[in-house]
């Protein structure tokens, strides 16, 4: 019985998928077996659409969050209440509260969490620019909303001893986020007793 032998440029394209967030192996061989089975104009829009995003989105000057202009549009909402600023560690825990509806604040994105296993230091978040927020503005509150994580919670704690000096108060979720949980992944009603929870750092 013969072997499987591998198409180099068939098994690039699958380890590329492979090495997307959250996408097995399987998954990743289902989607590059229908790449190879797409028309010429199927794929023209799909590299297309890379393209354009790898190009024209970035991170908002003001909160860190992904925009298309220098500022982006929740920062840019007057509407927002502006003495509050929901801190998170990426810009897809913003799409969880923004679907909830709980929140009509401003936001600040970290890009990353304090962790010594993977290396990263104040210096390579964005815990300056939200410092700097804080003196500069007229935040009241700043809610901690990172994962309830070992990372999570040290990261809420070290940015609250630098908040806290400057006369602002420091929150963190409550109840109903388990331990180990992701944001991402929180229903409407979950995130909204959380708020509704959150006690002071």
């Amino acid at each position: 019985m013969a072997g499987y032998i591998p198409i180099p440029s068939f098994e690039e394209l699958t380890d590329r998928i492979h090495s997307l967030p959250g996408v097995g192996r399987k998954t990743a061989e289902r989607i590059a077996y229908h790449i190879v089975g797409m028309d010429d104009k199927e794929i023209d829009k799909l590299v297309g659409s890379i393209m354009t995003v790898h190009e024209k989105i970035h991170r908002c000057s003001v909160c860190g969050n992904y925009t298309d202009k220098e500022v982006c549009y929740i920062c840019s909402d007057e509407g927002r209440d502006e003495s509050v600023i929901c801190v998170v560690e990426k810009p897809r825990d913003i799409i969880s509260f923004e679907r909830s509806g709980v929140l009509n604040c401003k936001y600040h994105v970290l890009h990353g969490l304090l962790s010594p296993s993977m290396r990263l230091k104040p210096s390579d978040l964005g815990i300056d620019s939200l410092v700097e927020r804080v003196k500069n503005g007229s935040v009241k509150e700043v809610i901690m909303a990172t994962d309830p994580s070992v990372a999570g919670e040290a990261t809420a704690i070290y940015v609250s001893k630098l908040l806290k000096p400057l006369g602002v108060k420091v929150t963190r979720l409550g109840y109903g986020l388990s331990v180990g949980a992701e944001l991402q992944y929180a229903d409407e009603v979950t995130l909204s007793r959380s708020l509704d929870s959150r006690c002071e750092l």
